[in-house]
């Protein structure tokens, strides 16, 4: 099992940073891909970004592209999210998830295991 927390989500005006956190813990937490999506209200799950384990792969949707960044520090078995220039369609629900077998990166039903989720809330 593996059990993911998010944190760093907040409330920032437009044009803003936020970095989120995904910190993982359990008995396999350990080679795994780590995941971000993003829910907002009234709308349906988006993937965001995502990395491998060796951070060899990376990948990030079009809306998020060039504002994103995406890493991880595995010896703290944590995966971060730094999100710059951020806009009020950046708001939503980010959650991280964790893939021990994974095809494609940005398919949310290839991950395992899921994080409550942090509030990332953007003001005009």
């Amino acid at each position: 099992q593996v059990q993911l927390v998010e944190s760093g989500g907040g409330l920032v005006q437009a044009g803003g940073s936020l970095r989120l956190s995904c910190a993982a813990s359990g008995r396999r937490a350990s080679n795994y891909a780590t995941g971000w999506f993003r829910q907002a209200e009234g709308k349906e799950r988006e993937f965001v970004s995502a990395i491998s384990w060796k951070g060899r792969d990376i990948l990030y949707s079009d809306s998020v592209k060039g504002r994103f960044t995406i890493s991880r520090d595995n010896a703290k078995n944590t995966a971060y999210l730094q999100m710059n220039s951020l806009k009020p369609e950046d708001s939503a629900v980010y959650v991280c998830a964790a893939a021990f077998i994974i095809d494609s990166l940005n398919r949310d039903d290839e991950y395992e295991y899921w994080g409550q989720g942090t509030q990332v809330t953007v003001s005009s």
